[in-house]
């Protein structure tokens, strides 16, 4: 079948879009992995500094509600493990080594899938506040205070719904879709879910998350456009 009629401005939209192709090539799926762990890496160490907030009873620099002889002391490498490879974190450290924190505590440097999935679905599409602070407390479990919980909230909150609402860009060279599959627990079953990726690739060669979106028990997910 021949190639449909194009006017001139589709024409030289397609030369522009195979010329950008030829010089910036799709790879491989570790791109997308990358950005996965990046989304983790930020929930991850926001979620850190909040419980060493906690543990000292004021947030950086705010001195003034400073109670306790304890102070911040810098940041420690750590490696964690994931289904998506090996990521470093910078876990905030206390002066008088006395923090123990529970998100990734001292001793733990491997990442469930469960605990993937609850990040990763935090930055999905049609996650509301609350959904995303019910998935906050599901990361702690019910051991920990309602304080805590609460400090952390407030700072992955604006780190995820900054992310669901920031602004893209208004042409994409490339759009292209994959998914993650995680093994989760739900009402005391373990199945598979789905997270589906939007990717984009703008005309400067940058890739972008366009969007993420759940499906339940490996159901298709239908994007509306």
């Amino acid at each position: 079948m021949a190639r449909r009629n194009e006017s001139n401005e589709e024409k030289n939209r397609r030369k522009l879009v195979e010329s950008f192709l030829s010089e910036n090539p799709i790879k491989d799926p570790n791109d997308i992995q990358e950005l996965m762990k990046e989304m983790m890496r930020q929930v991850l160490e926001g979620g850190l500094t909040a419980e060493l907030d906690d543990e000292l009873g004021y947030t950086r620099y705010d001195y003034r509600n400073k109670e306790t002889e304890n102070s911040r002391n810098g940041y420690s490498k750590k490696t964690v493990h994931t289904s998506l490879g090996d990521m470093e974190i910078d876990v905030p450290r206390d002066r008088n080594g006395e923090f123990e924190p529970q998100l990734m505590p001292k001793h733990k440097n491997t990442l469930t899938q469960d605990i993937e999935a609850k990040i990763i679905s935090m930055y999905a599409k049609g996650m509301t506040t609350g959904d995303i602070e019910t998935h906050i407390k599901g990361l702690y479990g019910i051991e920990m205070s309602d304080s805590t919980i609460s400090r952390v909230t407030d700072k992955i909150l604006p780190i995820a719904k900054e992310w669901q609402n920031r602004p893209l860009e208004e042409i994409y060279a490339v759009v292209f879709m994959d998914a993650i599959h995680f093994h989760v627990r739900s009402e005391g079953q373990i199945i598979k879910k789905a997270v589906y990726i939007a990717i984009g690739i703008n005309m400067d060669g940058c890739r972008d998350v366009l969007g993420l979106w759940i499906g339940e028990n490996g159901a298709t997910c239908k994007v509306a456009s």
